[in-house]
């Protein structure tokens, strides 16, 4: 029978010297193989095991929760987040309220490139917006994202070197292993009719769609925040307050330095 994988999670509620040595120690007798362990947060430990069966699972958590010295916090099949935190040593933050919302500070871009890459791995269709203030690094996290993933990331609408608003795709871009990625403010603000005829083409196909200031895309269309998969924020800090003021201050709509691309 093949094995299984788990996350187990557990509080250190006495810390003493070998109390991992224990925990190592139980799993072993219990044929559980560990995979990967780390600190996930302050005083808590996230392990990947693997169990031939459930019984085995039943019978660790058991005895778990016999012990003083540790509280089991999770014992289930591993998510997205629970793989991410045990690979990186910490927890993405997730809005409490919404919790398709997903928070970054520039200092987590690898964290945040690790995330995206595993969505984009994924296969059919997924609409994922990204918010964030120019140059905190989103284009470029999208962009070595794709690359993790091994996916051809295509502009459909994009400001990173010139303005770029694409009206068609040539036949071997309308493939479901690209990567579309949109600017909400370029589609919405910059682009004709013909642009968004391909945008709603795309929007239909079993591929991953990435739009960049997803409240700007939903404002000015037929789309709604409802229909993100995940909504991504990135800051610079923590306390940095997401807005599109200083956009419209620096007047991005008008054109970049570097002119403008229209094809």
């Amino acid at each position: 029978m093949e094995k299984k994988e788990w996350y187990l999670e557990y509080e250190i509620q006495k810390n003493r010297p070998g109390l991992l040595g224990d925990i190592s120690s139980l799993l072993g007798m219990l044929s559980i193989n560990i995979v990967t362990i780390n600190g996930v947060d302050e005083g808590r430990r996230g392990l990947l095991i693997l169990a031939k069966n459930d019984d085995q699972i039943k019978r660790l958590e058991s005895i778990l929760h016999t012990m003083d010295t540790i509280k089991v916090i999770k014992l289930r099949e591993p998510k997205l987040r629970d793989r991410l935190a045990v690979r990186h040593g910490r927890y993405i933050q997730r809005d409490a309220d919404d919790k398709k919302t997903f928070r970054f500070v520039r200092d987590e871009l690898g964290l945040l490139v690790d995330f995206m890459a595993e969505l984009f791995k994924q296969e059919g269709h997924k609409l994922i917006g990204i918010r964030g203030m120019p140059r905190v690094g989103k284009t470029e996290s999208l962009v070595a994202a794709s690359v993790c993933a091994n996916k051809r990331w295509l502009f459909v609408s994009s400001t990173l070197l010139k303005q770029t608003i694409r009206n068609q795709l040539i036949e071997d871009e309308y493939n479901e292993n690209n990567l579309f990625i949109l600017d909400g403010i370029v589609s919405t603000k910059r682009a004709n009719e013909r642009h968004w005829q391909l945008v709603r083409e795309i929007m239909r196909m079993p591929a991953i769609k990435v739009v960049e200031h997803p409240d700007i895309f939903v404002q000015n269309s037929e789309y709604s925040l409802e229909d993100f998969d995940y909504i991504i924020e990135l800051r610079n800090d923590s306390d940095e307050e997401i807005t599109y003021e200083v956009v419209e201050q620096n007047d991005l709509l008008s054109g970049s330095d570097f002119g403008s691309f229209d094809f």
